[in-house]
């Protein structure tokens, strides 16, 4: 189906229309939202897109509608683990609380611009040649593979290429200016720090649509459905953040399962280039006869995984354990390194000492590999330590001995 330049222009204004009020009314002043802020404007973006969902049902008519929802499920699903990266980004740069929606504003602006050129890269490949199917099938499980391979959040590398150019390239600051991209020290015009992120996260973002887009273009081969799939899952990405901040570390399964969706697809695209070939070595050119996978199918497959998938992350004790161990390292990081509005930082000491609570409650096997984390226990007796020679009267007394970092 066609879609009119009046919609498609239609459609570009709304989006455009909702990011300039999210700045202007959001993100331009720095503050840290409340959860409840940050829950209503997530409901409210969610609201839209499926609102844009029935309405694609509605007058494009069912096949179009189900192609639009399992893209959005699916990518969807693959920003949120994007969100874990944004994470360790935003820590490794130490950005105070209250400027963080600026970064993740600019991320979602860029990453939005990145993946409607490569959609459009995408569409005109397919148009012209048959056997892209086939390689983005095999991207799709090749990155299928590499979320299977065990690795640590924590440790992905955020200071990546293009931020050792603008480093070496430019005048840089290593400390921030309130929200400010550009500075002056020692009579001289440097970057700060909140511009290095953002050139960090945009980088990343571009990472990420080599994988997103092969994987939505297995779903639906409409441009406008693409499209649109994409930017309605990214907008409210940055509302979700800071709803699910303290949820992202226990999703230790998503991978797992983005992994299963991911691999479906790329068979899914296989398979349906099989059924098109036109390839000389394949079959002499001509077309196989295979078992095409439904969109319809596809969409129960993608929601049954994630499903199962987020609640094993939730209800295992693995996924309360890894949470707290996270959320325990990032505060007291951001407790010593980051904040200093004296409000802000009891606030995320007290998440501290919750965090630390839930270790304690642990089974053994887990505290003691928690004990073994040298670098880790440092970090937490240094929170400590500091909320004690502030808060606490002279010799420490009971208050120091009730804030202590777990030893259990």
């Amino acid at each position: 189906m066609d879609v009119p330049a009046g919609i498609w222009w239609l459609t570009i204004a709304a989006i455009v229309g909702l990011l300039a009020f999210d700045f202007v009314f959001h993100v331009r002043k720095a503050h840290v939202p409340t959860l409840k802020e940050a829950g209503v404007w997530s409901a409210l973006y969610i609201g839209v897109a499926i609102l844009f969902g029935i309405a694609v049902l509605v007058f494009g008519g069912t096949d179009m509608g189900v192609e639009y929802f399992a893209g959005y499920v699916t990518e969807k699903a693959l920003s949120v683990d994007n969100l874990f990266v944004f994470l360790v980004i935003i820590s490794s740069f130490k950005v105070p609380r209250a400027d963080q929606q600026k970064v993740l504003l600019f991320g979602i602006v860029f990453s939005l611009i990145a993946r409607t050129g490569f959609i459009f890269a995408g569409a005109g490949l397919i148009n012209s040649f048959a056997w892209v199917f086939y390689l983005f099938g095999l991207v799709l499980i090749v990155t299928a593979g590499h979320l299977l391979k065990p690795g640590d959040s924590e440790s992905r590398p955020a200071d990546n290429l293009v931020i050792r150019l603008a480093r070496r390239m430019f005048r840089t600051s290593d400390t921030y200016d309130g929200d400010r991209l550009f500075t002056v020290r020692d009579g001289r015009r440097v970057m700060t720090p909140m511009l290095l992120v953002m050139v960090a996260i945009g980088g990343t973002d571009v990472m990420f649509a080599l994988d997103s887009i092969p994987a939505i273009f297995g779903l639906t081969q409409n441009v406008y459905l693409v499209f649109t799939a994409t930017a309605f899952s990214l907008l409210g990405l940055r509302q979700l953040y800071f709803l699910i901040d303290g949820l992202l570390d226990r999703l230790v399964y998503l991978s797992y399962g983005l992994a299963v969706i991911l691999a479906f697809i790329g068979v899914k695209l296989i398979l349906h280039a099989l059924h098109e070939n036109n390839v000389p070595i394949i079959n002499g050119g001509e077309p196989v006869e295979v078992v095409e996978i439904s969109t319809g199918l596809s969409l129960v497959v993608i929601l049954s995984v994630l499903a199962v998938t987020v609640l094993a992350s939730v209800l295992s004790p693995r996924g309360r354990g890894q949470n707290a161990v996270s959320g325990a390292r990032r505060h007291a990081a951001e407790y010593l390194d980051v904040e200093t509005d004296p409000e802000q930082r009891e606030s995320i000491f007290r998440k501290l000492l919750a965090e630390e609570a839930v270790i304690r409650g642990l089974p053994e096997k887990y505290r003691a590999r928690i004990r073994e984390e040298d670098k880790l226990m440092d970090l937490l007796r240094r929170a400590h330590a500091a909320h004690d020679a502030r808060e606490s009267p002279p010799g420490g007394g009971a208050d120091a001995a009730r804030t202590a970092p777990p030893r259990s």
